[in-house]
C-alpha cells in the first residue's frame, strides 16, 4: 500500500504488532529484494491478521469492512468496468445500489482511481473496503480472461496426462490444441476426467447452481464434492464435453446422450455422456466405463465357496430363466457379464441385448437397443432367436411383451440371463406376474433369481479392528455368538483411501432357488411375504444375512451393512 507508514504507526497504536514483530517484517522486506511492503510482509509471517487490518482501516476511514469471501460478484457486473482498469487499480465492482456503483478495494488512500472512475463512468462510486487477498482473489476468479482463469484454476493440480490428452480430443475434433480461445477449456476439461479417473470415480456430475457450478465425483459409490472452476465457466465446459460426445451443442431444451472415448495410461476409457436441462444451466452426468477394470471372474466379485457353487449350477443349465434383480448402480450388469465370460465357451451361441452395450465382450454377438429404429428389447428377442442361440441375455425385463417372449425362449430350450427392479430376490416372481404374465408360465420358466447390492470394502492400507456400537449391535439385532468369533474391521483413513477408510466395493448377495414348493406356491399366486418365507426355510441367505458374513470377516463395515440393507428387516 502507498500510505504503508501510516498504516504502521495505526497498527502499532491499536497494539496489533510490536517492534520485534516490525523488524521481522523489515528483515522480510530485505530479503524478498523490495518486492513486499512491510504490511504484506506482516500477512505473509502471519504476524498480522489480514481481517483485523481490514476492520481497523474501515473504522479510520469511515468505510464499510465487506467480507468479499462470501459474496458472489453478479454476472452483470463483469463487463461494468475495464478489466485492465480493475487489475491495475485493485477496484472491484460488486453490486449497483440505486444509480451507485458500490465497488470494493482494498486501498482506501487510493482516491485517484475512485475519481477516474467515477468520471469516466459519469456515476456516483461507493466504496467498501476488502482485504488485499479477497480483492485479488476475486480479480483472478471474476475478472481474468478465460485462459487466466483455467491456469489460476488448475494452479496446484497434478496435470500429468493433460497435455496429451487434450492433444487428442483437439484432433479428433479437428481443431488446434494450441488454439488460444479452445485450449484453455480442453485442459480444464482433460483435467476433470483424468482426476476422476485418478480417484477410481465410477460417475462424474456437473451441476449448474444458482451461484456456482458444482463438480462431484462417485467415489465406491458415494458422491464426493470436488474444487469446482467458476461459474462462468460453465457453458464452456458444457460445449466442450457435448462436442466430445459428439452431442448438438445448439440443442439446450431437451435431454441428450453421447459418448466420449478417451486413452489414459495406456487404457482405452469410455464415458456415457446423459445432458439435461435444469432451472440454471444444463446439468450433465458421465459414467466411467474403465474395459480394463471390469471383474469377469466369479469369485472377485464377494461370492463365498457355497454361493459360486450355486451359481455355477444356475449358469450351467440347459434353458430356464435366470433373473438377476437389485436397484440401478448395485453391478448387476458386471455380474451377468462374468456369468456369461464364464459358459463362454466356442461350441456355445451367446447373443446379448443391451441398453446401452457398456463392455464389448470377446466371442459374444451383443446388439445395441435402438427405439428410434424400432429395435426395442423385444424386436431384437424376436430377431435373436432366428440366429440360433444357447444362451441368450436381456439387458433388461420392462414390459410384458419381452417378458413372455424371454419365456417362451427359456421353455424352447434356451438359458436366459435378465435383470429387473426389485429390492429382494423372491419379488422378481410376483413383479413378473404383476406384469401380466401367467403364473404357471413363471413357474415353468424361472430356475432362480439372485438380488445384489455393493458395499464399500474396508481399505487394506489403514485397517483396524474395532469394536460394534450399541445401535449397531440393536439396528442389526446381533448377538454374543457373533461378536465373540467376528473379527470387525474399520478404516481410520489414509491417502490411499482419500481419508474415506473404504477403497473398492464387493457384492452382497440372495440366490433364490426355486423348489416344487415354491413353484407350487406361484401356481396357487401367494404373496411374495410367502413366498419369501417358504424361500428362507428353503435355505436362501438374505441380503443383509451376506453382509454380516463379510463384516464378520472384516472385508466390510457394521455400518456400511446398515445403510445397505436398512430395507432388509430380518
Amino acid at each position: 500500500m502507498e500510505n504503508s507508514d501510516y498504516i504502521v504507526e495505526l497498527l502499532k497504536e491499536a497494539g496489533l504488532v510490536t517492534e520485534e514483530q516490525l523488524d521481522a517484517a523489515w528483515q522480510k522486506v530485505s530479503e524478498e529484494d523490495g518486492q513486499l511492503d512491510v504490511i504484506d510482509a506482516l500477512i505473509k509471517l502471519e504476524l498480522l491478521d489480514e481481517q483485523a487490518l481490514t476492520q481497523l482501516l474501515a473504522e479510520q476511514y469511515g468505510l464499510e469492512a465487506f467480507d468479499l469471501s462470501q459474496y458472489y460478484i453478479p454476472d452483470e457486473m463483469i463487463d461494468v468496468i475495464p478489466h485492465d482498469f480493475i487489475k491495475q487499480n485493485h477496484v472491484v465492482p460488486i453490486k449497483w445500489d440505486d444509480e451507485t456503483l458500490v465497488v470494493a478495494v482494498c486501498d482506501p488512500a487510493n482516491l485517484e482511481a475512485i475519481d477516474s472512475l467515477s468520471y469516466s463512468l459519469k456515476r456516483d462510486i461507493q466504496v467498501v473496503l476488502a482485504s488485499k487477498s479477497q480483492v485479488e482473489n476475486a480479480i483472478k476468479s471474476r475478472f481474468s480472461s478465460l485462459a487466466d482463469s483455467v491456469d489460476s484454476f488448475l494452479t496446484g493440480v497434478n496435470t500429468d496426462g493433460i497435455e496429451q490428452m487434450e492433444h487428442v480430443n483437439a484432433a479428433e475434433d479437428g481443431g488446434d490444441p494450441d488454439d488460444d480461445n479452445d485450449a484453455p477449456i480442453i485442459r480444464l476439461a482433460s483435467m476433470i476426467i483424468i482426476e476422476a479417473f485418478k480417484l477410481r470415480a465410477s460417475d462424474i456430475h456437473l451441476e449448474p447452481m444458482e451461484k456456482r457450478y458444482r463438480i462431484r465425483y462417485r467415489i465406491d459409490g458415494v458422491l464426493r464434492e470436488v474444487e469446482a472452476p467458476p461459474k462462468y465457466l460453465q457453458m464452456n465446459l458444457t460445449s466442450r464435453f457435448k462436442i466430445m460426445a459428439k452431442m448438438d451443442i445448439t440443442e439446450k431444451r431437451i435431454p441428450l446422450d453421447g459418448r466420449i472415448q478417451v486413452k489414459m495410461g495406456g487404457k482405452d476409457i469410455d464415458l456415457r455422456v446423459s445432458s439435461i436441462p435444469t432451472t440454471h444451466g444444463e446439468s450433465i452426468v458421465m459414467r466411467i466405463l474403465d474395459k480394463a477394470s471390469i471383474q469377469l471372474d466369479i469369485p472377485k466379485l464377494g461370492f463365498y465357496q457355497d454361493d459360486q457353487q450355486k451359481i455355477n449350477r444356475i449358469i450351467n443349465y440347459p434353458d430356464g430363466i435366470f433373473l438377476v434383480t437389485g436397484p440401478t448402480g448395485s453391478g448387476k450388469t458386471t455380474s451377468l457379464y462374468a456369468f456369461l465370460n464364464t459358459i463362454n465357451k466356442p461350441t456355445r451361441k451367446i447373443i446379448t441385448v443391451e441398453d446401452p452395450v457398456e463392455y464389448m465382450l470377446a466371442g459374444i454377438n451383443q446388439v445395441q437397443v435402438n427405439p428410434a429404429a424400432k429395435m426395442t428389447f423385444a424386436a431384437a428377442l424376436k430377431a435373436m432367436l432366428r440366429q440360433a442361440p444357447n444362451i441368450i441375455m436381456v439387458g433388461e425385463i420392462r414390459d410384458l411383451e419381452t417378458a413372455e417372449i424371454a419365456i417362451q425362449a427359456s421353455l424352447t430350450g434356451h438359458l436366459v440371463f435378465s435383470t429387473l427392479h426389485t429390492n429382494d430376490a423372491p419379488s422378481a416372481i410376483t413383479r413378473l406376474i404383476d406384469m401380466g404374465v401367467q403364473p404357471f408360465m413363471v413357474a415353468s420358466s424361472v430356475r432362480a433369481a439372485m438380488a445384489q447390492r455393493l458395499v464399500r470394502r474396508v481399505c487394506k492400507n489403514c485397517a483396524e479392528p474395532v469394536e460394534a456400537t450399541e445401535r449397531e449391535i440393536r439396528s442389526l439385532g446381533l448377538d454374543d455368538n457373533f461378536l465373540a468369533s467376528a473379527t470387525l474391521m474399520q478404516g481410520r483413513g489414509c491417502s490411499v483411501c482419500g481419508g474415506s477408510g473404504y477403497k473398492g466395493r464387493c457384492g452382497i448377495y440372495e440366490i433364490f432357488l426355486l423348489s416344487e414348493n415354491i413353484q407350487e406356491l406361484i401356481f396357487r399366486k401367494s404373496e411374495a411375504a410367502v413366498i419369501r418365507e417358504a424361500a428362507r426355510k428353503s435355505g436362501m441367505r438374505t441380503l443383509r444375512e451376506d453382509a454380516l458374513r463379510k463384516a464378520a470377516n472384516g472385508t466390510t463395515t457394521l455400518a456400511e451393512v446398515v445403510s445397505t440393507t436398512m430395507g432388509d428387516k430380518e
